[in-house]
């Protein structure tokens, strides 16, 4: 059974940091790029970036380009996003993801950040 499982999230203050991790298992995760998505209330889901198989390419979105690190690690089956530098509309929930964009896409049940002084 394929599972993701993501943590890390709470509440922050604007200017603080979080680390987002999803624990992968019941698929290949060395062999499956990797995605984070977001969704804010009201609002469609977003991609946020996303890690090729082996980490060596990374992409983000503009919002977060210079404040969002996504990284993995094979050996561990875990992705990790490292949040910096937060701002109240980085508020969503987040979730970790393979196969962003075809039949076979999933996603975890996301893990709560919410940016607000």
């Amino acid at each position: 059974e394929v599972q993701l499982v993501e943590s890390g999230g709470g509440m922050v203050q604007p200017g603080g940091s979080l680390r987002l991790s999803c624990a992968a298992s019941g698929f290949t995760f060395s062999h499956k790029d990797m995605f984070w998505v977001r969704q804010a209330p009201g609002k469609g889901p977003e991609w946020v970036s996303s890690i090729n198989s082996d980490g060596g390419r990374t992409y983000y979105t503009n919002s977060v380009k210079g404040r969002f690190t996504i990284s993995r690690d094979n050996a561990k089956n875990t992705l990790y996003l490292q949040m910096n530098s937060l701002k109240p509309e980085d508020t969503a929930l987040y979730y970790c993801a393979r196969d962003w964009g075809t039949s076979s896409f999933f996603r975890g049940q996301g893990t709560q950040v919410t940016v607000s002084s």
